[in-house]
Parts: structure tokens; C-alpha cells; sequence
């Protein structure tokens, strides 16, 4: 080759060089503008957002003191939880952070990396009367007379009403031979207290002596009420608790929420399988009845103990124990049982007690109001938590 060759290679080679220089400094503000933007290149993005909706932090590779390119995630405005008690938005991948209160806290994952804090927040109710210092019922409360207590914890009143309830009414009556006399005074009155009740009651009738009969199931109508009543044989000794557990039971199938036992005997329990304790134990479930005890009884010692059986058994459901002189006051005794019934107020309170069943929580309700003394409230002392299910068929009373 010669040199004239060689000095006009050198010379294209040169131009060649500046050109590329120049093309490599159009190209360089293009490929800027395309890092800046969201697609076309594999650009580092800002960590996802935390649950706690804290600010995003820049990439660890951005230049200091510069801001984030307007349109990218860590430039938009953040706000911050619990401001003015309202939660920052949720976007639809965040995980939820809503709390449900549950007094076992079992603690839950979700699907999202969130936690979720389920309540088991259980509610009971009560059905309560309230007589004044004379023993007069007090029927023009409100809402804020009252304070409930389970535990010995004040509890929150969540809904209160005054209205007359209809009932499930379990009438059970003693059909020993010691009742023969007794009973056709007991069957009047019983059918008195019916015809005054809630048209909406539904009544049911179990007589018995050393065993139970249920003659008559739930029903609003007198005449059928009147035939089961009138199935006497007075004959038999006494078993009492059994027929009260069995009755208790029977009302777990009832139609109405509300229930009640009246309860009409002359004598101490003497035929019973389960004894004083274990009836009480077995009526006092979450929905279970208030009883109203009847005792034509005498003044000996066996007559004693069964008077304190029907006073404990009244006492702790929120019902009365009546003992009347003679036959002549049972009919007033059950229209007062009925007034009761009907002039009763209910409360629901919320119970955080958690899931443990068969566990005992006592109950106790105070009213207070202007223009009153003491007022004194009667409702259940007491319950099992969780045995409100238990299987209705258990000891129920054979039909007839």
C-alpha cells in the first residue's frame, strides 16, 4: 500500500471516530428519559408498602438529595394511622388491620400477612323484677336505673325493654296422695292464672308423685290445659327435683325465649333420684327458667326442710316462694305470679367470659332512681356458661 493510501485511511478512520462520539451523545438524554419512566427498563422499585402505612424510604442506590421522580410510589402523600380516629386507606394487596375483640384472643393469620383478633363476645339475658321497700312492683323504670354485675364486674347494658314478653310456662304439680284434698283448689287456680296471662304464652302441664307425667305439652288453650289438670290420682310418694330437672329440660325445646316454672307441692322430697344441689345446678343454664314455688305445707320438721327447698329454689332463678295459710290464698298467690310475669323488664347484657363452658358466673342487678328507696331487683344469681344447648330430650317427661 502505498503512503498517499495510508494518510486517506487515517483520515476516514478519524471522521469515522467523531462521528460514533457524536451519535453515542444523541443517544445518552433519550436512554435518561427512558429509566424514568415505568416501563422498557429493569429500574430497582421502592420496597412495598408497609401494613403500617409508614412513609416509603428511597431506594438505597438513589443519588442523596434528589427528589423521586413525580410519578413514582415514594412521592405520593402518606397518611398516617389513627388520624382523627379514622384508619389510612387500604390498597387491595395491603393486608387488613381491623381488630375484632376476643376475650380468648386466639390471635389469626391471614391470607394477606395480616393478623385478625376474632371476639367471642357473649350476650346474656335477664328477665328481672322490681319491688320497692313495701314489696310493690315498680314497673316505670329506664334504662339507666339500672347497673348489672357479673362477677362482681359492672357490665354494659346493650338493649332494654319494659314489655309484656310472651312466656313458656311449665306448671308442675304435685300428684302425691297427700294432695287429694288439695287439688281441685290448686287446678282452679292454675286455669286463673292462664286466663290472665299472655294470649301468646304457651303452657305445658307435668303432674307427678314418685314419677313424672307430661299430660299436657305446649299449648295456649284452656280446655286442653284443663284436661292434663284434671288427671288426678293422688297416690305415690314425692320426687320434686326430678320433675323439675326434667321440666327445665323440656323448656330447651321451647318455642318462646321466656321461661317460667311454677311449681305447687305439700311436702319434702322423698322419691327423687338427684337431690336439692344438683336441680339447682341443672335449671341454671344461660336461658334458664325462672321458678315460682307454691308450698301448702304444715310446721314439722320435714316440712321445714322442704320450705327451704322451695325458697332456694325460687331464689336462685329470680322467682318467689309462696307459702300460704290455707287453700283460700293460693288463687291471690298465682294472679300475683302472673302480675309478675308480665310486669317484668329485660335486660341483655354483653358477657366477655370466653369460651369455657360449664364454668359458674354469678349475677347480681342494683336499680337506683329518683323518688324511690331501696329497691331491691330478682333475677337469676347466676349461670353455667355454654350449657343453654344441652340436649332437650334428657329426662324429658314422657308423653301420656
Amino acid at each position: 500500500m502505498h503512503l498517499r493510501n495510508k494518510t486517506y485511511l487515517l483520515f476516514l478512520g478519524s471522521l469515522l471516530c467523531v462521528l460514533a462520539a457524536l451519535a453515542a451523545a444523541q443517544a445518552a438524554p433519550q436512554q435518561s428519559q427512558q429509566g424514568s419512566s415505568s416501563s422498557g427498563y429493569d429500574i430497582p422499585s421502592p420496597d412495598p408498602q408497609p401494613a403500617n402505612n409508614t412513609p416509603a424510604q428511597p431506594a438505597a442506590n438513589a443519588p442523596a438529595g434528589n427528589p423521586p421522580a413525580a410519578n413514582s410510589p415514594a412521592s405520593q402523600p402518606q397518611v398516617p394511622t389513627g388520624d382523627n380516629n379514622r384508619p389510612a386507606p387500604q390498597s387491595p394487596n395491603q393486608p387488613s388491620d381491623t381488630v375484632h375483640v376476643k376475650s380468648d384472643k386466639q390471635v389469626e393469620s391471614t391470607a394477606g400477612g395480616g393478623y385478625i383478633i376474632r371476639t367471642n363476645v357473649q350476650e346474656v339475658l335477664l328477665h328481672a323484677s322490681v319491688v320497692d321497700d313495701r314489696n310493690r312492683l315498680v314497673t316505670n323504670l329506664d334504662r339507666s336505673a339500672f347497673t348489672v354485675f357479673e362477677d362482681g364486674q359492672p357490665q354494659q347494658i346493650t338493649r332494654f325493654d319494659r314489655r309484656d314478653v310472651p312466656v313458656a310456662l311449665g306448671v308442675i304439680i304435685d300428684n302425691s296422695g297427700s294432695m287429694r284434698e288439695k287439688r281441685q283448689a290448686v287446678n282452679d287456680a292454675t286455669l286463673n292464672l292462664v286466663k290472665a296471662s299472655n294470649q301468646d304464652d304457651k303452657v305445658f302441664v307435668v303432674n307427678f308423685n314418685d314419677e313424672y307425667w307430661l299430660d299436657v305439652d305446649y299449648t295456649g288453650q284452656v280446655d286442653k290445659l284443663k284436661e292434663g289438670l284434671d288427671k288426678i290420682e293422688s297416690r305415690g310418694g314425692t320426687a320434686l327435683y326430678d320433675a323439675i330437672i326434667a321440666s327445665a329440660e323440656h323448656l330447651k325445646s321451647a318455642p318462646l325465649q321466656k321461661k317460667v316454672l311454677l311449681v305447687v307441692t305439700d311436702g319434702e322430697d322423698n322419691a327423687s333420684r338427684d337431690t336439692l344441689e344438683q336441680a339447682i345446678r341443672r335449671v341454671q343454664y344461660e336461658d334458664g327458667p325462672t321458678i315460682y314455688t307454691i308450698g301448702i305445707l304444715g310446721n314439722d320438721s320435714h316440712q321445714r326442710r322442704a320450705k327451704r327447698a322451695l325458697q332456694e329454689l325460687a331464689e336462685q332463678t329470680g322467682g318467689v316462694a309462696f307459702f300460704p295459710r290455707d287453700l283460700a290464698e293460693v288463687n291471690a298467690i298465682t294472679q300475683a305470679v302472673g302480675r309478675d310475669i308480665r310486669n317484668q323488664y329485660v335486660i341483655t347484657y354483653r358477657s366477655p367470659r370466653g369460651t369455657k363452658n360449664g364454668i359458674y358466673h354469678t349475677v347480681k342487678v342494683e336499680a337506683r332512681a329518683r323518688g324511690f328507696g331501696k329497691l331491691q331487683v330478682r333475677t337469676k344469681s347466676g349461670y353455667y356458661a355454654g350449657t343453654e344447648r344441652a340436649a332437650a330430650q334428657q329426662q324429658q317427661p314422657p308423653a301420656q
